[in-house]
């Protein structure tokens, strides 16, 4: 016997809330937090921590400025390696600007 599909409004009911409320909870529930335990990141993860894209997190990796680890056949970013890169970046930051004569 087919299941039929339970509505948003009687699951809701169910639960005793309202529809905007089980959607509420769901959505709060549904974002991932970084596991700070982790040790090596995938590529997406990193991407995530450091707050930008998957592409500019590859092209970080791809040309050397974050270090990256072969694990078997997966590519991993250390978490390490994350603090070390925005350290670099925030001292060139804040480094002296000297102007040529």
């Amino acid at each position: 016997m087919p299941e039929t599909p339970l509505s948003l409004a009687r699951l809701a009911g169910a639960l005793d809330l309202t529809e905007q409320q089980l959607v509420g909870l769901v959505l709060s529930c549904a974002t991932e937090a970084p596991d700070p335990t982790l040790v090596a990141l995938t590529v997406e993860e990193a991407a995530r921590r450091l707050g930008v894209g998957r592409t500019t997190m590859y092209a970080l990796v791809a040309s050397g400025e974050v270090p990256s680890v072969t694990i078997g056949r997966l590519r991993r970013v250390p978490a390490e390696a994350l603090k070390e890169y925005m350290a670099a970046r925030t001292r060139a930051a804040t480094s002296p600007v000297t102007l040529a004569a």
